[in-house]
């Protein structure tokens, strides 16, 4: 199988990691087949491909969802830079209710995170000039966004970068709280 499907501590979450055949040109890698996917117990459908970037390292974008009827799965991977990626379970009766899972996606591990419905999700730039591409299974609703706030203590997410002050819009500093969150799933 050219690619490798780690779960995580939250249900549905899991760590993918495509295999990368090189030579003397580079190499080359299949980031996605529904296939295989399917066969590691991923079987979504997408419908459309984003890509963000972000120009300063300690970029925090995050933690957003879309609620129902608009929720969204998603596959994360990042081509150039270097990002810790979040997820965040916020599914009512869950096990890991309030937990997250964070992994570095960079362009040179290849490492790619998938993101159930249900799981509030973002990242910070570790580099300059990040490149983040995800697809979705959903189309975007601007009535059904949501978020929970990045930075919420009661979270425990070690963002790192030290003294930094992190570049964060305002919508994303004003997310509620995980305590405030109607959590709509």
């Amino acid at each position: 199988m050219p690619i490798e499907v780690t779960p995580t501590e939250i249900e549905g979450v899991f760590i993918i990691e495509p295999r990368r055949f090189g030579d003397e040109r580079g190499w080359f890698c299949e980031t996605y087949s529904s296939r295989d996917f399917a066969a590691a117990g991923i079987d979504v459908e997408f419908v459309q491909d984003n890509h963000a970037f972000s120009a300063e390292p300690n970029t925090v974008r995050g933690l957003h969802f879309q609620a129902p009827p608009s929720a969204q799965s998603k596959l994360l991977r990042v081509t150039h830079g270097s990002v810790l990626d979040v997820a965040v379970d916020i599914r009512r009766g869950s096990p890991s209710y309030g937990r997250h899972v964070a992994v570095e996606l960079s362009g040179d591990n290849a490492r790619q995170l998938f993101v159930p419905k249900g799981i509030a999700h973002g990242y910070k730039t570790l580099t300059p000039d990040c490149h983040v591409l995800y697809k979705v299974d959903g189309f975007y609703s601007r009535d059904d966004e949501g978020g929970l706030l990045w930075n919420d203590p009661a979270l425990g997410i070690d963002w790192g970068g030290g003294n930094d002050a992190p570049v964060v819009n305002d919508r994303d500093a004003s997310w509620p709280t995980l305590a405030d969150l109607d959590s709509p799933f």
